[in-house]
């Protein structure tokens, strides 16, 4: 079975770039962004991926993975 993960850790630490810089960045709220950080987020809202892949200059390829479970 295949299961969607977050990507956004790896790509955070990469940029040298805080939950809480890409918050105030992006106007998202920063539970919102820690949960998708760690991998805890259930739903995705496409606004909100829209404006982290806009602001970190992505795809949402690259955001989101799918994995084997």
């Amino acid at each position: 079975m295949k299961v969607v993960r977050s990507n956004l850790k790896p790509l955070l630490d990469k940029e040298g770039i805080s939950i809480r810089q890409l918050a105030e960045r992006t106007g998202l709220q920063f539970e919102t962004l820690r949960r998708m950080y760690n991998d805890e987020t259930k739903q995705y809202n496409k606004e909100m991926l829209a404006k982290v892949c806009e602001e970190l200059n992505i795809e949402i390829d690259e955001l989101l993975i799918l994995e084997d479970e």
